[in-house]
């Protein structure tokens, strides 16, 4: 034999409250709702019915009035007592377009505030007054309302509890009415005071675009806190989606995603919505009016689906064209606009060439001949190189700019990656990542005469810094100030690794990554002392060669600090015992033998 399920409402009020909404505020969104649909659905048949909701709040009972369409004694009977039931649904289950809610749930919100709530109702289709009276514990009764309403329409009046008294004030109820439905095409008032605006800001006449700018200015401030650096409309036609985008006039994070105030056709969705925008646009903050974009049940969030991947992307579009459309209108705009946001328009130009032309023609970048555009450093640095890390281009800067070979810092957030794109818009763009190792050849020889002088030290220099798998050599480069240089290769940092996981691990892995280094080039990294520099020619003329790979060493950890480069433990062992070394013979007033 069939039965019918049981509904414990207690249990299911208790699930909205704690599961499906987030706060019980929301109670004065659903019975707004309920109100501008019924009068959307008697205006579809008398297009000149009245649209007012009227809300009374005081004492702690509540009362919303309004003019839709009402409900006969049957349709009280199939639709207020079946919880999920809706006349907003189509005969296939489907929302109908023109009404905000679909869930059959809405009127349970207001058993969040109240333990009783009375709905009297007259409808537009004949009938007497009905008055349908819920109680929590899931019992309801309805009758003959004691007096007929002179109107079609509907009246839910909800008697709040003691625990529920502060969302019953009158001032909290008239500020909710105001944020959920200030853009309804309805007349709501609360005791006495009007709560709708009636037209959406973006879409209100204004006599000039000036004038219309300065009203959005106006509207982000007084929503968002923040006077925008620009005003960009929005309109996706599939979501029935117009608005705007106010752009941020301070850096944001681009770790955290922007939040949005949504409203699905014209009452409030949610302030905080995310992903509306792709994650690159995460300077920008949306107000928009949708109409096609589907909600979740709690009526909090937007619900993913094919339609809201496509809004998304063409809001990305939107803001995209703006962005070109300022870089050919106004420059001075866009490189405002770039000081702050240049991280979301590089993330942008990594699959869009569109946005690749505007980094490369306007984003300045750190190089070694100071800050210039990228198309400004090819033009001046054909065969210019960038590194990828920050430490390495502060290290190599100076030097490379001396020798004559352009450098960029690409060790910023997406840098590299966009320095090896620039081909895709400029096959002439040549930017190779520079191999510390392959600067050595830039830099000039010392002077013969001083090298074989020199050459003692050397061999002392050599053998001080062989078990650090290092080799010394001896030039003469600009800057001068500049005593000692590290280079090391790609192949040769690899090989370093592979050697210190050997040391560290243990027999299995030494043997295993034992074969792996002997399988690797040896391509041991270079500390370059400069001749130019005078205390490196100091040094080289130490008659005591012990001082003088004690010096040596202590070069060789400067180079390893000035550079930003990682200590292993025997470079630090180093780097002490030629300070203490060094100390000790200052001490001694330099009277070694």
């Amino acid at each position: 034999m069939d039965n019918a399920f049981q509904v414990d409402l207690r249990g299911v009020v208790d699930l909205l409250s704690r599961h499906l909404y987030s706060s019980p505020r929301v109670y004065v969104r659903e019975l707004l709702q309920n109100a501008a649909d019924a009068i959307t659905a008697r205006r579809a048949a008398d297009p000149d019915a009245p649209a007012t909701v009227t809300i009374e709040a005081t004492g702690g009972l509540i009362s919303v009035r309004d003019t839709g369409i009402g409900l006969t004694e049957d349709e009280v009977h199939a639709l207020l007592a079946t919880i999920g039931r809706s006349s907003k649904r189509d005969e296939l289950g489907f929302a109908r377009h023109e009404f905000l809610g679909q869930f059959g749930i809405g009127l349970l919100s207001g058993f969040l505030v109240a333990d009783e709530i009375s709905v009297e109702t007259r409808s537009a289709k004949g009938g007497p007054t009905v008055l349908w009276t819920g109680r929590s514990d899931g019992r309801y009764r309805v009758e003959l309302a004691p007096a007929d309403r002179a109107e079609p329409g509907t009246t839910v009046t909800l008697r709040t509890r003691h625990d529920a008294a502060e969302w019953a004030a009158p001032r909290t109820v008239a500020e909710l009415a105001e944020l959920y439905g200030s853009l309804l095409p309805v007349d709501v008032t609360v005791n006495g005071r009007r709560t709708t605006l009636g037209t959406p800001p973006w879409r209100a006449a204004h006599p000039s675009p000036d004038a219309r700018r300065r009203a959005l200015q106006a509207h982000c401030e007084e929503l968002f806190g923040f006077v925008p650096l620009d005003v960009v409309d929005l309109n996706v036609p599939e979501a029935g989606l117009t608005g705007v985008a106010y752009i941020l006039p301070a850096p944001a994070n681009p770790a955290v995603r922007g939040t949005h105030r949504v409203y699905l056709k014209r009452m409030l969705l949610t302030e905080t919505a995310d992903g509306l925008l792709p994650d690159w646009a995460f300077f920008a903050r949306c107000v928009v009016d949708a109409a096609e974009l589907r909600p979740t049940a709690s009526r909090e969030a937007l619900y993913e689906d094919d339609l809201l991947d496509h809004t998304r992307e063409e809001l990305g579009r939107r803001l995209r064209a703006w962005l070109v459309r300022l870089a050919e209108t106004d420059p001075a705009g866009l490189r405002a606009f770039l000081n702050l946001h240049h991280l979301g328009v590089k993330a942008l130009a990594l699959h869009d060439d569109d946005m690749l032309r505007l980094v490369d023609q306007w984003l300045e970048y750190e190089t070694s001949s100071g800050p210039m555009t990228l198309a400004q450093f090819r033009l001046r640095h054909p065969g210019g190189r960038y590194t990828t890390s920050v430490d390495e281009f502060r290290q190599l800067a100076a030097v490379s700019g001396a020798q004559g070979v352009g450098l960029v810092n690409g060790g910023y957030v997406y840098d590299s990656e966009i320095l090896a794109r620039l081909r895709r818009i400029d096959p002439g763009a040549v930017l190779d990542r520079l191999e510390p190792a392959e600067l050595a050849t830039h830099l000039g020889p010392a002077d013969p005469d001083a090298e074989l002088r020199a050459r003692p030290f050397l061999t002392a220099a050599a053998r001080a810094l062989d078990p650090l798998g290092c080799e010394v050599v001896l030039r003469d480069f600009d800057p001068a100030s500049l005593p000692a240089l590290y280079l090391t290769s790609r192949a040769a940092q690899h090989h370093a690794d592979l050697r210190e996981a050997r040391d560290t691990g243990d027999a299995l892995w030494a043997d295993v990554l034992g074969a792996l280094e002997r399988s690797v080039a040896a391509d041991r990294p270079r500390l370059v002392l400069n001749h130019r520099n005078p205390l490196v020619r100091r040094v080289t003329g130490l008659p005591d060669l012990t001082l003088a790979a004690t010096a040596v060493e202590a070069l060789y950890g400067m180079a390893l600090l000035h550079g930003h480069h990682p200590l292993r433990p025997a470079d630090t062992a180093t780097l002490n015992r030629s300070f203490l070394g060094l100390l000790d013979w200052a001490v001694q007033g330099g009277t070694h033998d």
